[in-house]
């Protein structure tokens, strides 16, 4: 899919949990919880797939300093 287009997409909860590689129900729980805005229309839930890639750049970044204070902790104790 083009970049562009997609990120002025908006895309179905199911689209945006294949995009994040996570399940639909986990997505929908993220929603509920207003980490990733959407808006709904009767009662299915569309969300801008520019927010998805921005939650998604946010959790990458996290899992990063997470790994990073790990590898210096097994430094610190000399466990490598």
């Amino acid at each position: 899919m083009n970049p562009v287009v997609l990120r002025t997409s908006e895309l179905t909860t199911q689209q945006a949990a294949d995009l994040l590689n996570v399940s639909r129900t986990h997505f929908v729980h993220l929603l509920d919880r207003e980490n990733i805005p959407y808006r709904k229309v009767g009662t299915h839930r569309w969300v801008r797939a520019e927010d998805v890639l921005a939650h998604r750049r946010k959790t990458e970044r996290a899992r990063r300093k997470a790994l990073d204070e790990m590898t210096e902790l097994d430094e610190e104790f000399g466990l490598q």
